[in-house]
């Protein structure tokens, strides 16, 4: 799985919608890999500061990323604590790889109280898609009490809207019939 939304960095760990996105997919334990600068070619852009700037690594890097990322990145390794153009290609190339491929394992997340979206309910194979109806007669199942999950956005509101309106369709023809 694969999102390009923003990422934040709170007091509490990781969020913002990339983090809201992926969490629906997360499995406890799993590994997520982080691109932290995605719309730079960082190995080129390093080497590009490097034949031209005197600056410390830690400043251009600050131009890709926050500054106390950059600080908490450069701060890992003496041989990024130079002016860029002293830090050795292989060890640009190491920081490039690191920020474009950060690994790391979530410890847990903040839980059902804090959830914009979760997983589960009546399994959509167990209701007709055109009336929301259930095996059950006279029993309909619509929004986030069906296990329906869309992308943040919208689309779970636009999905119990909808859902709604397919039930209560339904329900009217079931009443003028009646």
């Amino acid at each position: 799985m694969h999102f390009d939304e923003d990422l934040l960095f709170t007091h509490r760990g990781l969020s913002g919608p990339a983090v809201l996105q992926i969490s629906s997919y997360w499995q406890d334990g799993a590994p997520i890999r982080l691109n932290l600068a995605p719309e730079v070619d960082l190995p080129e852009r390093l080497q590009d500061a490097k034949q031209r700037s005197r600056k410390l690594l830690v400043n251009e890097l600050a131009q890709l990323v926050p500054n106390r990322l950059a600080e908490a990145w450069t701060g890992q390794n003496p041989l990024w604590q130079r002016p860029v153009a002293e830090v050795p290609d292989k060890a640009l190339t190491q920081l490039a790889e690191a920020l474009s491929r950060w690994s790391l394992v979530p410890t847990g997340s903040e839980g059902y109280k804090k959830a914009e979206v979760t997983l589960g309910g009546v399994d959509t194979r167990d209701l007709s898609s055109q009336t929301m109806a259930s095996k059950q007669p006279g029993l309909y199942f619509i929004g986030e009490v069906v296990d329906v999950t869309g992308w943040l956005g919208g689309y779970n509101f636009q999905w119990a809207w909808a859902s709604a309106h397919a039930c209560a369709q339904a329900l009217a023809q079931r009443q003028a019939l009646a």
